[in-house]
């Protein structure tokens, strides 16, 4: 079995086109009267702006959906919230219909899986009287269906004001997951003074902790504010593709055998490309695989792959009989993930460019990297 560089970096791009395109649909209401600062927090969290298009599709007379072409998100938004008593029970009853019809498809991309329900920190009352009761009547209900809903207080400032809200809040003892205060966007006071944005990281901490494990790699593609949430799924990615490939045995793997190892490595690379939510080249992938698994040249072979490899660590696993350990296996494996994850982590950051990897300078930080996380992970 033989693996071109140029091959593996194509099945790389195809597997993440795969992962992307299959991402399960996440689906949250998002509650609240107008002005509450509601676009501004879905176009905060979000890396696509579905509220700047001012059109949702009508789902009933008071709901609409925003979503975009090939983003597994839909946000469900019910305008006019704080108008009459008969407008707000009828629009209880939707939401609620809602919930219970993708409930009933056993459907997951037409399931609701989170609720927002956001109120104004600027407000000079936590509650008008009637939010107050529609909130308890309606979470009181949704406990049948048990989606998760948290309160976020939306335009936390001055950030004292927003955690004595919370308190007075969680003082209610709602049924809800959490409540959350939060500053969507930094706020400049004026040309001296910014008062930066927070909260936004929690709420995704939060949602990690409520949404099924089906989910768990949509909401890191979607999300924008939580790079350690994104880093946390891709370690759980590449520990999760290291038991699945060589198993707790960690049985040992034959020299020829060895670039059967590429499948799962490439799918591995691939779940965490989709975990980043982030567009990679052919070129950083091509640049990547030969400065880890593709260092002795053009072609990887089964044989190459692990006498190479040994050579950069001789310290772990030898090779008897024509065999490398599973052991050393997972560990090569392991350090490749954590690589990976590291060079999007600088990406991400804006202290690298893709660009910058397709240069002998490049592909030595690469390879540097690659031979850190193997020292570390002996």
């Amino acid at each position: 079995m033989e693996y071109h560089l140029e091959q593996v970096a194509a099945k790389c791009i195809q597997e993440i086109n795969h992962k992307i395109r299959n991402l399960q649909k996440l689906n949250i209401i998002i509650l609240g009267k107008s002005g509450v600062g509601k676009s501004t927090l879905i176009n905060s969290v979000f890396r696509e702006n579905l509220a700047a298009t001012g059109i949702g599709r009508p789902v009933t007379q008071e709901i609409r959906s925003y979503t975009k072409p090939d983003f597994p998100l839909t946000i469900y938004d019910t305008p006019g919230f704080e108008l009459s008593k008969e407008q707000q029970d009828k629009t209880k009853q939707e939401v609620l219909q809602l919930i219970r019809d993708g409930s009933s498809s056993n459907d997951i991309n037409k399931a609701i899986h989170c609720i927002w329900y956001c109120i104004n920190v600027g407000s000079n009352r936590t509650f008008d009287s009637f939010e107050e009761e529609w909130l308890r009547e309606f979470t009181e209900e949704n406990k049948i269906t048990k989606v998760p809903i948290f309160i976020i207080l939306t335009q936390g400032c001055p950030k004292k004001k927003a955690l004595e809200m919370q308190k007075l809040v969680e003082a209610e003892n709602f049924h809800v997951s959490k409540v959350i205060p939060v500053l969507a966007q930094d706020m400049e006071l004026d040309e001296d003074y910014v008062i930066k944005s927070y909260g936004l990281d929690t709420l995704i901490e939060l949602m990690t902790q409520v949404l099924p494990d089906d989910l768990q790699d949509t909401l890191q593609n979607i999300q924008k504010v939580s790079l350690d949430a994104k880093k946390k799924r891709a370690q759980a990615i590449v520990a999760a593709s290291v038991a699945a490939a060589f198993g707790e045995g960690f049985a040992p793997v034959p020299f020829a055998d060895a670039a059967m190892l590429v499948p799962t490595q490439v799918t591995m690379l691939a779940s965490i490309t989709a975990v980043f939510g982030m567009n990679v080249s052919k070129s950083l992938l091509t640049c990547f695989v030969s400065s880890t698994i593709g260092a002795g040249g053009a072609t990887v072979l089964g044989r190459t792959i692990a006498s190479n490899l040994l050579k950069l660590i001789p310290a772990v696993g030898t090779a008897i009989g024509g065999t490398i350990s599973g052991a050393t296996a997972g560990l090569l494996t392991t350090a490749l993930g954590e690589a990976y994850i590291k060079i999007l982590e600088m990406i991400y950051k804006g202290e690298m460019k893709q660009e910058e990897l397709d240069s002998p300078e490049g592909q030595k930080k690469i390879k540097d990297i690659f031979l850190e996380m193997l020292k570390k992970k002996k």
